[in-house]
Formats: C-alpha cells, sequence, structure tokens
C-alpha cells in the first residue's frame, strides 16, 4: 500500500495512491507499507527511484544501515510496535532523494498513522522531505519516552509488591517483572539506532542548517531516555533479586519448620520406641503406670524442647 503526501498551498495533503498514475510530482513523502513488486515498480517508473527490498532493511551492520549512494540518502531505523503482550522492533527504511522522502516497513506502524493525523490537522509544521524525517523520528521518541514513563509506574508498584509482608504471588511478580525487561530492551534499542541514525546524519552534514537545532534535541532527548531506560534495567535487576530472596526466604521458613517440628518429636518417638519393643524379658512390661508415664515423658519431651526453641527465638 502506498500513501502519498503531497504539498499543496503550503500544507501537506493525504492522498492513497492505487494506481500509477496518482503518483504526482509534487508529493514530497511517499509512505510504503508492505508494497508489492508492482508497486515498488510504480515508483522506479515514476521518480525514477530504485527502492530496496523489503528483505533488505532487517540488515543490522552500520554500513547498510545508514549510507549514501546514488539512489539518495538512506537511514534505517527500528520502531517499536506495540502490540499488546508482544511488543517488536520492525525495521524501517528512510529514502531522501531529490526532496523526496520515500519510507518502507512490511508492518502497518501505529505512529504513522498517528504522525498522518498530526500533519493532517496541521499541528505539524514539517512541510519538507527532510522534516517530515525527522518529524517522524521526535514523534516516535516522545511515545518511547511516554511509554519508560508508564514502565516507572508499573515497576513502582510492583516494588511495593516486593516489600509488602503479605505478598505471596512471586510468580506473578517474577512474570511482570520480565514482561517490563522485555519492553524497556526493546524501547532501549529503538533509542539506540535511531541515536545512531541521527548521528549518521549529523556527520554526513546531509542535514540542513535549519534543521541542526532540531536534530540536536532529538538527539539529547535520546540521550537522556537512555539513562532512564538503564536506570529502570538496574531498578528492575534489584527487584528480581529481592523477589528471588524473599521466595528462598519463604522456602527456608517452611525448611525450618519441618526442621524444628523433627527435632520436637524425636524425643518422644524415641520414649514410644523403646516401650513398644516386645521382647519376651523386659522390666516394667507388667507395670500397671507404665503406660501413663510413657505418655507423660513424651508430652514432657515435646513441650520443654518447644519452650526451649521458643526461648532460643527459633519459633
Amino acid at each position: 500500500m502506498i500513501t502519498a503526501w503531497i504539498l499543496r498551498e503550503g500544507h501537506l495533503q493525504q492522498q492513497p495512491v492505487t494506481a500509477a498514475g496518482h503518483l504526482v510530482s509534487d508529493a514530497v513523502w511517499l509512505d510504503l507499507d508492505k508494497p508489492s513488486p508492482v508497486e515498488l515498480r510504480w515508483i522506479e517508473e515514476a521518480y525514477q527511484q530504485r527502492l530496496p527490498d523489503i528483505h533488505e532493511l532487517a540488515e543490522i551492520e552500520a554500513s547498510s544501515r545508514f549510507f549514501q549512494d546514488n539512489d539518495g540518502l538512506h537511514v534505517r531505523a527500528f520502531f517499536l510496535h506495540e502490540i499488546p503482550d508482544q511488543p517488536s522492533n520492525v525495521s524501517v527504511g528512510f529514502v531522501l532523494n531529490e526532496g523526496r522522502l520515500f519510507t518502507l516497513r512490511d508492518e502497518a506502524l501505529i505512529t504513522f498513522q498517528q504522525y498522518g493525523q498530526k500533519l493532517v490537522t496541521k499541528r505539524e509544521s514539517a512541510v519538507d522531505a527532510f522534516g517530515i524525517m525527522l518529524g517522524l523520528f521526535e514523534f516516535k521518541v516522545d511515545q518511547l519516552a511516554d511509554l519508560l514513563e508508564q514502565l516507572h509506574i508499573e515497576l513502582e508498584k510492583l516494588n511495593a509488591r516486593v516489600f509488602h509482608a503479605g505478598e505471596r504471588d512471586f510468580d506473578e511478580v517474577l512474570t511482570l517483572l520480565a514482561a517490563i525487561q522485555d519492553r524497556n530492551d526493546k524501547a532501549r534499542l529503538s533509542l539506540m539506532d535511531k541515536q545512531r541514525g541521527l548521528s549518521f546524519l549529523l556527520r554526513s552534514r546531509s542535514c540542513p542548517k535549519d534543521k541542526l537545532p532540531l536534530l540536536r534535541e532529538i538527539l539529547r532527548d535520546i540521550n537522556s531516555l537512555n539513562e532512564h531506560s538503564t536506570f529502570l534495567f538496574e531498578k528492575m535487576q534489584f527487584l528480581m533479586d529481592a523477589t528471588t530472596g524473599r521466595i528462598n526466604t519463604e522456602q527456608n521458613k517452611i525448611i525450618k519448620i519441618f526442621s524444628i517440628a523433627a527435632l520436637v518429636f524425636l524425643p518422644p518417638t524415641i520414649i514410644a520406641s523403646i516401650f513398644g519393643m516386645i521382647f519376651r524379658f523386659m522390666p516394667d512390661v507388667w507395670w500397671q503406670f507404665g503406660f501413663p508415664l510413657a505418655i507423660i515423658l513424651m508430652v514432657a519431651a515435646v513441650f520443654t524442647r518447644y519452650l526451649y526453641f521458643k526461648h532460643k527465638g527459633w519459633l
């Protein structure tokens, strides 16, 4: 699917492209979502622009993600796709050539839809190709900042649960911590990849002078978010260690109770074993007070051991 953004009377207008004839010369941004070979051929015929294959976007080496050639300036960046319970990073290809921006991806990202709505409502001042690309980066960085803030709130709630005396459902706590860490890791990867792409634009001096302040501002925001992501990672590690420690403590308490119970009932067991023997010649076997005495000895052994352990603070 191709969506064209056309500059008309100082602002951008959105137009879906369903035929080759819809690709007009004044299009500033061509957004390709899961483009078919036919749609890629339309782009090449209309603008003499060769675009990379969609499978090439997944390459991770820097030389394949940030470069400039005869087909224009190429930048590829991870955009976090916030699918419920299954977030993933989608590699998006940006190609800038002759004042026109081409974006390619193999997923329908909500970020592009929301940014498009921002352009339509004229709340976005960028009306050239480079400004649109930086606007997309800035918009996504703002979304990632909101995500990290949400993760911080969720961590604070889990922090209260981990150190609450009545908490027992530690399996759920560990599951939630693992989910938060996964989202934080993927957000951090998205930020770091954008940082590499923007740093390439800064080093290559391909950024227009009037866009340099915005580019540097986005880089500063990414640096601060990376630091916050690192803080969240360290806090998650601390909570995981604390949760594991509490699980071990609870298990040790159970083992301790069983161990003390075994020690408490050991003397009565010995007494009962002795008095329960049925040898032919045993003293006091026919004594009428033998059974009550055995019961008294067993109860006394249990009671004295209980008092001893209580005095030592083991119970």
